[in-house]
């Protein structure tokens, strides 16, 4: 009897080249990067929460949007250690974990640097050093940003012709990175308040040019996302859904804290970043993937739904207060029944229009299911109902095998 080969190992291949990484070693090394980011975030929280009365309150990070996004921050290394451990030859978790750490240093150096340097001058070591790493470690962090897009979802660039896209991209985040080095370089005395000397017009070129370079970079990989989507088909297509969906959401809220700058729409910006890590992690994992369809249109459909009933309960009660005179209770309680008597009505409608753009596959097989349904009011012979069925059946649920039992009883 010959012997049996072993199966092998698990590997992940990173980098051009392949680097052989077993799946053992893959779990370890994500795991050491996304324990080291986290601990610094907690450590740069702690700090900030020690210092919250000591340091002047425009340089304080003890704040209800800095402290939300510091929190939404561990999810970076925190995905990245999933996908990095689950699907280690896919690049998105180990981009996840280097902008794990870039947050990480961030979010510590910062605080550290007021602790040593305001809070508590001279109590801890290299403060300056610490104030010059926060002014632009943080950009790392975007430049794994703008490369998780070029690569999302397969970890893999569409083809070689996104080659130029890629080093752009790259050419573009060192130059910028470059550039915010020799502007922390400059304000090393003062970090936080940059001295009168250092605001030349070398400095002000540098953050004009780092600025362009940034956007251009970022738009690079956004346009990537968008033609990647426009000529994908199949399951990438439905991964890339996720993507898009959460995509939406945080433009929602962008615009929004455009116009209401508060603490809760900056709470609400580091959740839907939140949303936007855990649907790539979802979308790259393929867990439920197939339900896409079905989240975007019920969730454009609620949004619009609320929209709509909100306008109309404003509208109702500026008449009936401005207009006719009603008292203010009266104009609430009568607004209020009338949205919610027009919920019902106006959400299937609405879901129809929306299920039509949004979630064909559902909105063509209940359409399917209707018309089999009003034929079944006049079919009477039951070979042609056998046959119409398995036909539905095929058409609205597309399965690899049909068949049909009649029970026949004496």
């Amino acid at each position: 009897m010959g012997e049996v080969e072993p199966a092998p190992r698990p590997v992940a291949l990173i980098g051009g080249r392949g680097i052989r990484m077993g799946a053992r070693t893959a779990r370890w090394v994500a795991g050491c990067a996304a324990a080291g980011s986290v601990a610094l975030i907690g450590g740069g929280l702690a700090l900030a929460y020690v210092d919250r009365h000591l340091v002047p309150a425009s340089l304080a990070d003890w704040t209800v949007s800095n402290v939300s996004g510091q929190v939404v921050n561990m999810a970076v290394p925190v995905t990245g250690f999933v996908l990095a451990s689950r699907r280690p030859e896919n690049r998105i978790g180990w981009l996840f974990l280097v902008a794990g750490l870039a947050l990480g240093l961030s979010g510590f150096s910062n605080p550290y640097a007021l602790h040593a340097l305001v809070a508590d001058r001279g109590s801890l070591p290299a403060g300056l050093v610490f104030g010059w790493l926060s002014n632009w470690i943080w950009l790392i962090a975007v430049a794994a940003l703008a490369f998780l897009f070029l690569l999302f979802p397969t970890g893999q660039l569409r083809s070689r012709r996104w080659r130029p896209a890629a080093w752009f991209a790259g050419g573009a985040f060192a130059i910028a990175t470059v550039s915010a080095l020799i502007t922390a370089t400059r304000s090393w005395a003062h970090p936080f308040t940059p001295s009168p000397g250092s605001l030349d017009g070398l400095t002000a070129l540098l953050e004009v040019m780092a600025g362009f370079l940034i956007s251009a970079g970022l738009l690079v990989s956004v346009v990537a996302v968008v033609i990647r989507f426009a000529k994908s088909s199949g399951e990438e297509r439905l991964q890339l859904k996720w993507c898009a969906a959460a995509a939406l959401v945080l433009a929602v809220v962008f615009v929004a804290s455009i116009w209401l700058n508060s603490a809760v729409v900056n709470v609400l910006q580091s959740v839907a970043f939140l949303c936007l890590w855990t649907a790539i992690a979802t979308a790259v994992l393929k867990y439920r993937l197939y339900e896409i369809d079905r989240i975007i249109s019920r969730t454009l459909a609620y949004a619009i739904v609320t929209g709509l009933l909100v306008g109309l309960y404003a509208g109702l009660v500026l008449l009936a207060t401005h207009v006719l005179s009603f008292s203010s209770p009266v104009a609430v309680a009568a607004a209020t029944l009338a949205a919610a008597a027009l919920f019902s009505p106006v959400r299937r409608r609405v879901q129809r229009v929306v299920d039509r753009r949004f979630n064909r596959a559902r909105y063509d097989a209940d359409t399917t299911v209707a018309l089999f349904s009003a034929r079944l009011k006049d079919a009477v012979d039951l070979d042609s109902v056998q046959d119409d069925l398995a036909s539905v059946v095929q058409r609205a649920l597309e399965p690899a095998h049909v068949s049909v039992w009649i029970s026949q009883r004496d």
